[in-house]
C-alpha cells in the first residue's frame, strides 16, 4: 500500500500535467505524511540533496558546453569533420555524425548537440540532395553519442543517484569506447544508404586549407583533453576539471575565435542559470523522493521481485532494458536517473553487474528514449530544426533504431565494452 500511495501519487501528478520536479516533491510530501514523516525531515533531505561538492560539475558543464555551442564551436567542428570523411559517397551524413562526436565530447547534451550541428548541417545536406527527413534522422541519432562521451552532465547524475558510490572519472572513461562504437554503427549504416542511394561525393579539400581549419578546430577540442588528462593524471577532480572547462572555452570562444560579441554573455548567463535551477530542483526534489522510497522499503521489494522472475542475469538485463525503454519514451532522461538508479542498483549489484556498466546501459537506454515519441525532447528539437513532421522524421529514424538497439545489446551483454577503458587507465 505504501508504494501504490507513493509512486500512484506522482503517476497522477504527472497526468494532470505538474511539471516532474515538482511532481516528485509533493508525491514525497504526500508519502511523508502517509508513513507519518514530519515534513521538516524532508525539507532536510532536500537541502542535503543539493548540497554536494560533485554537483558542481554539471553547471560548470553546461556553461562550458552553452559558450563553445554558441561561439562558433560547431561550424569549425563541422568543416573539421569535413576535412575527415566528407571527401567519400554521402560523406556529409558522416560529417554529421563526427562532428556530432566531437561536439558531444564538448558539451555533453544530446541537445545541445542535435541544435548546434544540426542548425548547420541539415540546411547543407538538404541543399546537396539529401532528403530533409533522412538529414534529420542522421543528426537525431547522431546526438545519442554525447550521453556517453565526457563530459556527459548525466553521467554526474547517475554518479550522484548511486550515491557517490561510482566515480565520475569512471564513467566518463567508461563512456568512450560505447561512444566511438556506436558512432562507427551510425557511419557503416550512412555508407550503405549512400551506396544504394547514390548520395553525392563531397570535394577534396586542399591541403592549405586543410591544415587552418584543423588548427581552428584544436583550440575547441582542447577543452575534452583537458577535461580527460587532468582527470586521470590526478592533477585535478572532475569537478575542478568542469570550472577549468569553463574558463578555457571562455578563453578560446572570447579571445580566440572571437565570433562572440561581449555584450551578448548576460543572455547566454541568464539561460544557463535557468537551465541549472530546474536540474538542481529535480535533484533536491528527487533526493526526498528516494528518501521515502528507502523508508517504504521499495528498493528492497523491487529487488525481490526481480530476483524471483528469475534467476538469470540476462534474463533480468532483457527485462530491465525492456522497462528504461519504455520509461524512456514517456519521461525525460535526468528524473528517471534520479528515481531508478537507486531501485535498480540492489538489483544489479545483486546480479554481479558492475555498477558502471550499469550506467553506460542505463544511459544508452534512456538516450534512445529521448529520439523516440512520445516524449523525445530531442526528436522535437531535431524536427522543429530540420522543419519536418515528427512522423517523417521517426520514419527515417528507424534503420537507425535498430543500429542503436544493436549497441544497447553489446553494451548490456559484453561487460569489457564499458569497463576495459576504466580498468585500463584507473
Amino acid at each position: 500500500m505504501d508504494a501504490l500511495i507513493l509512486l500512484g501519487s506522482f503517476l497522477l501528478l504527472i497526468l494532470i500535467g505538474m511539471p516532474v520536479a515538482y511532481a516528485l516533491g509533493a508525491a514525497a510530501l504526500i508519502g511523508a505524511w502517509w508513513i507519518d514523516i514530519p515534513f521538516q525531515a524532508m525539507m532536510i533531505q532536500v537541502a542535503g540533496g543539493v548540497n554536494k561538492f560533485s554537483l558542481l560539475a554539471i553547471p560548470f558543464f553546461v556553461l562550458a558546453g552553452a559558450i563553445m555551442a554558441e561561439g562558433g564551436m560547431s561550424r569549425r567542428l563541422v568543416a573539421f569533420a569535413s576535412v575527415l570523411v566528407g571527401f567519400v559517397r554521402g560523406g556529409l551524413s558522416l560529417v554529421n555524425l563526427v562532428a556530432s562526436s566531437f561536439f558531444g565530447a564538448i558539451s555533453g547534451s544530446s541537445v545541445a548537440d542535435t541544435a548546434s550541428v544540426g542548425s548547420v548541417l541539415i540546411p547543407e545536406m538538404t541543399r546537396r540532395g539529401y532528403p530533409r527527413d533522412y538529414a534529420t534522422a542522421v543528426t537525431v541519432s547522431g546526438s545519442v553519442q554525447a550521453l556517453l562521451t565526457p563530459p556527459s552532465h548525466n553521467a554526474v547524475l547517475y554518479s550522484l543517484a548511486a550515491g557517490g558510490t561510482v566515480s565520475i572519472g569512471s564513467l566518463f572513461m567508461a563512456g568512450i569506447v560505447p561512444g566511438i562504437m556506436m558512432n562507427l554503427c551510425l557511419m557503416a549504416l550512412c555508407l550503405v544508404f549512400a551506396k544504394k542511394r547514390n548520395y553525392p561525393k563531397g570535394e577534396v579539400i586542399p591541403l592549405k586549407q586543410a591544415l587552418k581549419i584543423c588548427r581552428e578546430a584544436m583550440w575547441g577540442m582542447m577543452t575534452l583533453f583537458i577535461i580527460l588528462g587532468g582527470i586521470l593524471s590526478g592533477v585535478f577532480t572532475a569537478t575542478e576539471s568542469a570550472a577549468i572547462a569553463v574558463v578555457w572555452a571562455f578563453f578560446v570562444t572570447m579571445c580566440i575565435y572571437r565570433d562572440y560579441k561581449w555584450s551578448e554573455l548576460p543572455k547566454l548567463m541568464h539561460r544557463t542559470v535557468r537551465t541549472i535551477s530546474i536540474v538542481m530542483i529535480l535533484i533536491g526534489f528527487a533526493a526526498s523522493f528516494g528518501y521515502i522510497m528507502t523508508l517504504m522499503e521499495i528498493p528492497a521489494k523491487i529487488t525481490t521481485a526481480f530476483l524471483t522472475l528469475s534467476d538469470n542475469r540476462y534474463v533480468i538485463l532483457m527485462c530491465i532494458n525492456v522497462m528504461l525503454l519504455l520509461l524512456g519514451t514517456v519521461m525525460d532522461m535526468a528524473p528517471l536517473i534520479l528515481i531508478l538508479t537507486p531501485i535498480l542498483m540492489p538489483v544489479i549489484v545483486g546480479i554481479g553487474v558492475d555498477p558502471v556498466q550499469f550506467g553506460m546501459i542505463m544511459l544508452v537506454n534512456l538516450g534512445i528514449g529521448l529520439i523516440t515519441p512520445p516524449v523525445g525532447a530531442v526528436l522535437f528539437v531535431g524536427s522543429a530544426i530540420g522543419k519536418v513532421s515528427i512522423e517523417s522524421t521517426v520514419k527515417a529514424l528507424l534503420p537507425f533504431y535498430a543500429m542503436l538497439f544493436f549497441v544497447l545489446l553489446l553494451v548490456t551483454y559484453i561487460p569489457a565494452i564499458s569497463l576495459w577503458l576504466p580498468n585500463l587507465v584507473l
